[in-house]
C-alpha cells in the first residue's frame, strides 16, 4: 500500500514548504507529480519553482512541457504521465487513485476550515482504502508526526 502523509500547514505557506520537499524526492531520485486545485496555482506554483532561491534548480514542468520526461510535474487532474513515484495533492486537489505510488502527500493549510475538514474526509478515505496514512505538523520550523 501507499504511505499517505498529511501535511498541515499553519506557520509557512504551500510556497515555502514545497520546494524543500521535492528536493528530498529528487535526492531519492523519485519522478514527482504536484496535482494542484486549478490551473492558476499550477502557473503560480510553475513561475515560483524557478525562482524561489537563487542558488537552487528544481527541474519541472507542466502538461505542456513533454510531461513524461518532467521530474516534476505540475497538473491539475489525475494523469500521471511521468512514470510518477509522489504525488503531492495541494490547493484542494483531492486523492484519488494511490496505487502504485511510494508516497502520496496532501499538503492543507490548517488556517482554512474547508481545508481542514476536508482533510479530515480524506483522511478517513484514505485508511478505509487500506493506505497508511500519518499525520505531520508543523513545530518550530519542522515537520513533526503527530499520528
Amino acid at each position: 500500500m501507499t504511505d499517505v502523509l498529511f501535511y498541515h500547514l499553519q506557520d509557512r505557506r504551500l510556497e515555502d514548504v514545497l520546494p524543500p520537499l521535492l528536493e528530498k524526492c529528487l535526492e531519492r531520485q523519485w519522478r514527482v507529480v504536484v496535482e494542484a486545485g486549478s490551473e492558476e496555482r499550477v502557473e503560480a506554483l510553475d513561475a515560483h519553482l524557478w525562482t524561489y532561491r537563487d542558488d537552487a534548480f528544481l527541474p519541472h514542468g507542466t502538461s505542456r512541457d513533454a510531461p513524461n520526461q518532467q521530474p516534476i510535474l505540475l497538473l491539475t487532474g489525475p494523469g500521471t504521465p511521468n512514470k510518477v513515484h509522489v504525488r503531492f495533492l495541494v490547493d484542494g486537489a483531492a486523492p484519488a487513485d494511490l496505487s502504485g505510488l511510494e508516497r502520496a502527500v496532501l499538503i492543507f493549510d490548517g488556517n482554512d476550515e474547508t481545508a481542514v475538514q476536508s482533510a479530515r474526509k480524506h483522511w478517513k478515505s484514505v485508511k478505509e482504502a487500506g493506505h497508511s496514512p500519518t499525520y505531520w505538523q508543523q513545530v518550530d520550523g519542522r515537520w513533526e508526526k503527530k499520528a
